[in-house]
Parts: structure tokens; C-alpha cells; sequence
């Protein structure tokens, strides 16, 4: 039977492997249902920008001076989601970038309203990214409202011989 878990690990294994040849960067976040409680769009978009991040040769300016001016806040409190999106902004129009999300259907209601919101802000600043997202069909209409015209949607469903297997 195939899975969404197996379709995006497939697609991220693929983006992976032609990034390593190419000028190009590829982030993920899987939603764990499990750990849903902890997975806030400003921690899922964190998390999304440490691995793009990663990938550069050089850290820019803007995002180590916003991490050292997070430093001085209360506890030293990490960025917010708005200075997050904005960091990804930059990065992402930098080069070439792949976002996957994957089973965006397990995250708390309302937080995967605001993390499409978020993505979207990040495509309308960089032509050049691509958001791939895997989730059972009812979270279909939200992507589409969020993210606007810029969604192909594919569904994959099990065949019953597929089940019987």
C-alpha cells in the first residue's frame, strides 16, 4: 500500500539527491500527531529555516543580527513567526528552494491555517521556491484558499488490493 509518508519520503529522497548536484535547497517538516501540542507553525517555520540555513555558505546579516537581538528579550526568547517568515524570505529568493510538509492534516486546528498563510508570504517574495504538501483530501480546500491559484493538487488512495496486502 502506498502511504502519503511513503510519497513524500520519496519526493524529499529525490529533491535530496538533485540537490547535492545542484544549487538548490530542500527543508521539511513532518507533523507528528503525537507531538502535535509542539508543533507551532513559529516552531514548524523555525525549524524550516535552520535547515535552509544550513545549506548556505554564509549565514546572512539580517538573521544573525535577529537571533543576537532576540538574545536581550526576556529569556532569551527565539524569533517570532513574522521575523521567521521574513528571514525565509530572504533565503529562499537567495536560491532555488524546495518545502515539504508533510501529514499537515495532524497539526492543531487553526496552526496549519496560519503555517499556509506563512508559506504563502514566503512564495509571493520568492518566484523561485516550491511548497509541497502531503495530508488527507479535507485539508485540500484550506491550501487552496491560502495559498491561491498556485496549487496542483494530486490525490493518492489506496486500492482495496492494496489493503488486502
Amino acid at each position: 500500500m502506498l502511504t502519503s509518508y511513503d510519497v513524500s519520503s520519496s519526493v524529499i529522497d529525490s529533491l535530496c539527491d538533485q540537490a547535492g548536484r545542484r544549487n538548490v535547497s530542500v527543508a521539511c517538516f513532518y507533523f507528528d500527531f503525537a507531538a502535535r501540542d509542539e508543533q507551532s507553525p513559529t516552531n514548524a517555520m523555525g525549524a524550516l529555516l535552520k535547515q535552509v540555513v544550513r545549506g548556505l555558505k554564509e549565514i546572512p546579516v539580517q538573521i544573525s543580527q535577529a537571533y543576537q537581538d532576540q538574545k536581550t528579550a526576556i529569556g532569551g526568547r527565539g524569533p517570532q513567526l513574522p521575523d521567521i517568515v521574513k528571514m525565509l524570505q530572504t533565503t529562499t529568493s537567495q536560491e532555488r528552494t524546495f518545502i515539504c510538509i508533510d501529514a499537515l492534516d495532524k497539526c492543531v486546528p487553526g496552526h496549519g491555517a496560519k503555517l499556509l498563510s506563512s508559506l504563502d508570504q514566503i512564495l509571493q517574495e520568492s518566484p523561485g521556491t516550491r511548497i509541497f504538501v502531503t495530508g488527507r483530501p479535507h485539508i485540500g480546500p484550506e491550501i487552496g484558499k491560502r495559498l491561491g491559484g498556485r496549487v496542483t493538487s494530486l490525490s493518492i488512495s489506496p486500492k482495496r488490493g492494496d489493503i488486502v496486502r
